[in-house]
């Protein structure tokens, strides 16, 4: 499987069946995933499982804590709900451990003084169409969404729109792990000249994510919060929300958007 194509299986530990009024349902699974590293338990997290090693090194280098990729792989540990990734890490975390759910990145984290320290001020472009922007939503591949509607989704794209990663979890916070650490595989990162879109609101954390990970812009099918849009301005990201139809408000970096 490449990295352009949806997560599969959609119908394995993706999504779960249940009863709703005496009928069949599909609902998106929710599990907890330990991420260790070099065998210490660094943090606990609420996710839909499949792609974990990206999403424990996506997670790692949002927090500053890796700067490239690393082995990582799951155990045999819990049902496999536990995935070992290898040190050292650039930084000491010390006694600070970090437990997040599957709506919450670094809630209760976050001043724009910390993440300044692991986020560069972005470069200038890529200029992209504001159409383009506009209509990004539609090309994330959400297969996982359409028989649950409970999973969110992050696509990586290039600045012509043509989708690179696209990956779904029931958190935001997790999908965009995941595209982070499979580009950070890949060899993409820092995401200079490319898009992240994502399926709901444009919250800190996830604009956190992006600049860390060198994304310019990043556009969203929701409002953006007030701390997402000062981060974004100190960072010169454009960010984009309420994309949808032909439609698009542009809150930060309006220099990178034609039209």
């Amino acid at each position: 499987m490449t990295a352009a194509e949806p997560p599969e299986p959609v119908a394995g530990r993706m999504t779960a069946a249940v009863q709703r009024d005496g009928a069949r349902d599909e609902v998106a699974v929710e599990e907890p995933l330990e991420i260790r590293v070099d065998g210490a338990a660094l943090t606990v997290t609420m996710r839909t499982p499949g792609h974990d090693e990206e999403l424990a090194l996506g997670f790692l280098l949002g927090e500053g804590l890796i700067d490239g990729p690393r082995p990582a792989g799951l155990t045999e540990d819990l049902a496999a709900n536990v995935v070992e990734v290898a040190g050292p890490l650039l930084r000491d975390p010390g006694a600070r451990r970090f437990y997040t759910t599957s709506s919450c990145g670094v809630c209760g984290k976050g001043s724009l003084e910390e993440v300044a320290v692991h986020a560069p001020v972005l470069p200038a472009g890529p200029r992209v169409a504001r159409e383009l922007l506009a209509r990004l939503p539609d090309r994330l591949r959400q297969p996982g969404f359409r028989r649950t509607g409970g999973m969110h989704a992050t696509g990586l794209f290039t600045a012509e729109g043509e989708p690179l990663i696209v990956r779904e979890d029931v958190g935001r916070h997790n999908a965009m792990d995941k595209v982070v650490g499979r580009a950070l595989l890949d060899g993409l990162v820092p995401l200079h000249g490319r898009i992240l879109c994502v399926s709901g609101r444009l919250s800190f954390e996830l604009v956190q994510k992006a600049a860390v990970a060198g994304a310019p812009v990043l556009v969203g099918v929701g409002a953006p919060t007030s701390l997402a849009v000062a981060l974004a301005g100190d960072r010169a990201m454009t960010l984009a929300g309420f994309a949808r139809g032909d439609r698009v408000n542009v809150y930060s970096g309006a220099e990178r958007v034609a039209g």
